[in-house]
Order: C-alpha cells, then structure tokens, then sequence
C-alpha cells in the first residue's frame, strides 16, 4: 500500500485525525464553523435528551392528583417557618377555578382569592366515625 500510494493505509478501526491540511487560510474559519455547528447540534440533542430522561424519572412516582371545583383543600405555607409551624393553612380553601395544574383558591374566611399550583394543595379528607 505504501508503495502504490505513498502512505499508511486509513483503516476504519483508526481513530480519525485530529490535524487538519488548510489550503488558504479561509478554509481555517470555514472548518471552525462547521466543527462549533456539529458541536452545537450535538449538546442540543444530548440537553434534550437528558431532560426527557429526567422528567420520565420525576413523573415515574409522581402521583397527579386532579381536583374539582367547590372540593375543600389545604394550600402549603411558602416562606419561613419554624420547625414546628404548621406546613399548609389550617383553615380550609375552596376551589373556584381550576386549569390543571393551576387552581384558584378561595379562603373562606377572609375571601381572599389565591393562585396555586397542584404540588402545594392536599385535599382535606373526613375521617367518617
């Protein structure tokens, strides 16, 4: 092979050249674009697809509980607190609009009217005697 052509054969299980033969300086930019689009194209596909991953992980265990207007519910506490503070509202709030996963709650006290997210709501449950 070196005789006929002057040069080590390129097999397929070499590992490709990391140097490169520029003709004109010009062809120095070119060759940079295309290595940073490749790079580029290729960080976007792998964020993607670890992302995926991750909210399939996330949603594996995840439950999505799904509420009815007028249901009573409890709504997390966000903020500081102390250890032994309670965690959602002790008074009870009442769903008055739902686009799921967003819920507009109301307190029935003060009729102050809430935004929530379905992660920070616990609905109330009645223990029957």
């Amino acid at each position: 092979f070196q005789l006929q052509f002057g040069r080590e054969p390129r097999l397929p299980i070499d590992k490709p050249s990391s140097t490169y033969l520029f003709h004109k300086p010009n062809d120095y930019y070119a060759q940079l674009q295309k290595s940073l689009n490749i790079i580029h194209k290729l960080a976007h596909t792998t964020i993607i697809q670890q992302q995926a991953q991750y909210k399939q992980s996330y949603d594996k265990y995840r439950s999505d509980p799904i509420y009815d207007i007028n249901d009573q519910v409890l709504t997390k506490f966000h903020g500081s607190r102390s250890k032994l503070d309670p965690r959602y509202s002790i008074t009870p709030r009442i769903i008055i609009k739902k686009q799921h996963p967003i819920y507009w709650v109301e307190d029935q006290t003060t009729q102050i009217v809430h935004r929530v997210h379905v992660n920070d709501i616990r609905p109330i449950v009645f223990a029957s005697a």
